[in-house]
Formats: C-alpha cells, structure tokens, sequence
C-alpha cells in the first residue's frame, strides 16, 4: 500500500474518493440534464424543484432510515445559511 503522507490516505482510498466524486459529478449532471428538460417542457422551476428534494427524500429515507435523514436535514439551514449551496457567490 502508498500512503500519503500528508493524512495517511492510502492509494485505494484516494483512487475510491475520486471515483466517488466522479460518480456525484455524473449524477449532478443526470439531474441538470432533467431539470432543463422539465423547465425546457414549461414545468414551473419551483414545481421541478420540489419534485427533487421530494424524490431524493424519499431514497435517502429508504437507504438510510428516517433518523439519519431527519438529522441530515437538521443541519441544512446553516449549511445554506453559510452559503454551501449559494451559485455565483461573492467571497470576502
């Protein structure tokens, strides 16, 4: 095994970390392609929008459980508060 010097990360580790980041950016891109799709149809954005979370709601709650999502969701206002799903923003 390589390790990294760094943090201890071995080369399977790293090489599983990008192959899993590579799978979220081909989903992110499934799901931009249907959204485009939806609005491109005259599906209103907030309806497209709120069919998503609903739907990813329900696998997470089917994958993981309604705790852990409950928990999950817990953490969502200050995530969005501190900008972690803000496009185009400014850094000062």
């Amino acid at each position: 095994m390589i390790s990294d010097k760094d943090d201890d990360v071995t080369w399977e580790e790293t090489e599983e970390r990008a192959q899993a980041e590579d799978e979220r950016r081909m989903a992110m891109s499934y799901i931009s392609d249907a959204w485009a799709d939806a609005i491109a149809d005259g599906i209103d954005a907030d309806a497209v929008a709120q069919a998503a979370l609903f739907t990813a709601l329900i696998d997470l709650v089917a994958a993981y459980g309604e705790t852990a999502v409950a928990e999950l969701a817990e953490a969502l206002p200050q995530r969005i508060l501190q900008g972690e799903y803000t496009v185009n923003r400014t850094l000062q």
